[in-house]
């Protein structure tokens, strides 16, 4: 059974998942909810043709750790994933996971268009990885 990452935000929410044994996370796809019309939608297409059996989202803290808007606004998604899709929802601790992203991205010399379409799914992989980490035994 597989584990989702989800990265969530207003405008785009990054998509990651597990290998069948929980150990690595690899970033799937951005749903940019300009374009997709109903996200949840594809949400449940994803969990079906994966498997997965939950999901982690990440919670924005502020870094004294207290929750601001958006970490409010992940945890309404979260309860909305939960009793939407009938599945265990974990939110997991995300700062710094975009800005890793972006760090790894302009290292790696990627274009700031192309770090754009890609930065939310890699933020979505590696809070996913966090999380599998501290699960693995």
């Amino acid at each position: 059974m597989r584990t989702m990452g989800l990265d969530y935000g207003e405008r785009r929410i990054g998509v990651a998942m597990s290998d069948l044994f929980g150990w690595t996370a690899q970033g799937l796809e951005v749903i940019d909810r300009k374009v997709v019309t109903d996200p949840m939608a594809r949400i449940a297409e994803l969990i079906k043709e994966y498997e997965v059996g939950a999901i982690v989202v990440g919670l924005p803290k502020n870094m004294n750790g207290t929750i601001g808007p958006s970490g409010e606004n992940c945890i309404t998604f979260a309860e909305s994933i939960k009793q939407t899709l009938d599945l265990p929802v974990r939110l997991w601790d995300e700062r710094l996971t975009t800005v890793s992203a972006e760090r790894t991205l302009l290292e790696a010399d990627v274009s700031r268009n192309k770090r754009k379409q890609v930065i939310d799914k890699m933020a979505a992989a590696i809070l996913l990885q966090s999380y599998l980490d501290s699960v693995v035994k």
